[in-house]
């Protein structure tokens, strides 16, 4: 790719995002873009593949932080009447960017060796449980100009969702050796547990009785066993107990599981049930629970 080539490529506009995009908006066009343009779904329209290429370069760069900042200046520095038309750099362009003999200074010089192979993105979804655990997946590979391949990749334990696992070697061929595979994970959402960085989190039902007189509770954890919390008396609703350890582990660290207790008010009360509510709500008639409330919503 010539100097010229580069630097006309507007990889914003390429990627559809404004030059002042911040990382998040940019993985989240990208993600949305390389599900539409995936090969494994064109099925073969060549015009859609040179998109989806066009896409991966534009993103392989301004993902970056180093490579982006560096292709903002090249761009500006050309765009500004540094570059002329057939003008060659006879000196070392590296300077640009703060001395950094990078990809960008050989393009621009002109003395740019054999490169390596096209790094290839694909994705695939696992469960909640997977990610924290890890998993072997085995993948289909589409070959670019050859048959299809198969290969297995280990998903490490504690991968997060979005996260991308690197395969060095899988990716498309070069004259200086392969690129590499790149294997998007998307975890899909469990039913009970969420996770936040890497403490996992629960909402944990309980009766009305066993908030107000204290109860030992039986907590699930992601492992599949159970541990018990004491619940002290007058619990109140919302209230957050932590269970150390039992969060999402990566080798000897472990976050913890934040348990958020969410007191059941019954829908239908009768008989004896019914009868002593009415009980309690007679001894307790003189008690305002509202009165330090109201205070405070006239400050």
């Amino acid at each position: 790719m010539a100097a010229k080539d580069l630097y006309e490529k507007d990889y914003y506009a390429i990627l559809g995002v404004d030059k002042k995009a911040d990382a998040a908006t940019i993985k989240k066009t990208y993600r949305s873009l390389a599900r539409e343009l995936h090969p494994d779904k064109t099925k073969g329209d060549k015009k859609l593949e040179d998109r989806f290429k066009e896409v991966s370069e534009a993103y392989e760069i301004l993902s970056d932080v180093k490579k982006r900042s560096e292709y903002d200046q090249a761009r500006q520095a050309f765009q500004s009447g540094a570059y002329r038309q057939g003008q060659q750099f006879s000196g070392d362009f590296s300077d640009l960017f703060n001395g950094g003999g990078d990809i960008f200074s050989q393009l621009f010089t002109g003395r740019r060796g054999p490169r390596k192979g096209q790094d290839v993105e694909t994705e695939i979804s696992i469960s909640f449980r997977d990610a924290l655990f890890g998993k072997e997946v085995d993948l289909r590979l589409s070959g670019q100009g050859s048959a299809p391949s198969a290969i297995t990749v280990r998903i490490p334990a504690g991968v997060s969702d979005g996260a991308k696992v690197r395969v060095k070697g899988r990716g498309g061929s070069g004259e200086a050796g392969p690129g590499d595979l790149f294997v998007l994970v998307n975890v899909i959402p469990h039913p009970i547990f969420t996770r936040k960085g890497e403490n996992l989190h629960i909402s944990l039902p309980v009766s009305f009785s066993e908030a107000a007189l204290g109860a030992d509770i039986s907590v699930p954890t992601i492992e599949g066993d159970e541990v018990k919390l004491r619940l002290a008396s007058g619990t109140q609703n919302g209230k957050t107990l932590r269970v150390k350890g039992r969060g999402v582990k990566k080798g000897v660290n472990a976050g913890d599981l934040i348990v958020m207790i969410e007191v059941q008010v019954p829908q239908r009360v009768d008989g004896k049930a019914k009868k002593a509510l009415e009980d309690f709500a007679a001894a307790t008639k003189d008690e305002d629970f509202r009165s330090e409330f109201m205070q405070r919503a006239r400050a």
